[in-house]
């Protein structure tokens, strides 16, 4: 029986390691290559021509988003499954995108790790739990500017947040907690510490004080 064959790309050796070990324990996956940087997962994957490419979001000089939008621009044949640790609107999107087959959180348990590896290899496609969610609420719910996973800059809107993160502003402005926040959207409460955290570094503030005044300063409130 013929094996998946498969390149890691993730810019923490314990994370690649750990991956590697687990899929090793299967008759049917082996791992041909690794890399630390969308970079070097470019160049491995063109070095050994796997069948899959499991690669992370946030590494040094490209991601993981920019190259497999690169990979699918030069015509490579590999399918490839995100693993990150990011549940935000703006990752996902960006990622189905950029052409990705799949995409997982690294807190994934096992036996659907798997599952995801061998849908895709089939020629399937694979999205769990929330961010499944995402995507259909964005097929039934389509605005043009998460779809595009583009925000256009504005007067309105000087920092680039999505739609999710304008609404999660309002929310955490209003005095809500995070739990409250996720029980009113009916999202998981990492996925609105996620859109918060995206929105704070994209306003460059440190704390609720300098959000609410920020905030104000731009009339986004």
């Amino acid at each position: 029986m013929s094996k998946t064959s498969i390149v890691l790309a993730d810019d923490h050796f314990l994370v690649r390691d750990g991956i590697r070990a687990l899929l090793e324990e299967e008759d049917n996956l082996t791992v041909i290559g690794e890399a630390s940087n969308g970079k070097e997962a470019i160049e491995m994957v063109k070095k050994t021509n796997p069948d899959l490419l499991i690669i992370d979001i946030r590494m040094p000089e490209m991601t993981g988003i920019e190259a497999v939008e690169e990979l699918k621009k030069q015509g490579e044949d590999v399918k490839c499954i995100i693993l990150s640790m990011h549940d935000s609107e703006e990752y996902i999107l960006k990622s189905v995108k950029a052409g990705a087959n799949g995409y997982l959180l690294k807190d994934t348990g096992k036996s659907e790790f798997l599952k995801a590896i061998h849908t895709v290899e089939q020629g399937g496609k694979y999205f769990s739990g929330d961010i499944s969610d995402v995507l259909v609420n964005n097929l039934f719910n389509p605005e043009p500017k998460i779809l595009n996973s583009i925000v256009v800059k504005s007067e309105e809107n000087p920092f680039d947040l999505t739609s999710k993160e304008l609404e999660i502003l309002e929310l955490v402005l209003s005095g809500l907690t995070n739990k409250q926040i996720s029980e009113k959207l009916q999202k998981s409460k990492r996925t609105v510490e996620t859109h918060r955290f995206n929105l704070m570094r994209k306003m460059d503030v440190k704390n609720l004080i300098d959000l609410s005044k920020k905030s104000q300063e731009y009339n986004l409130i």
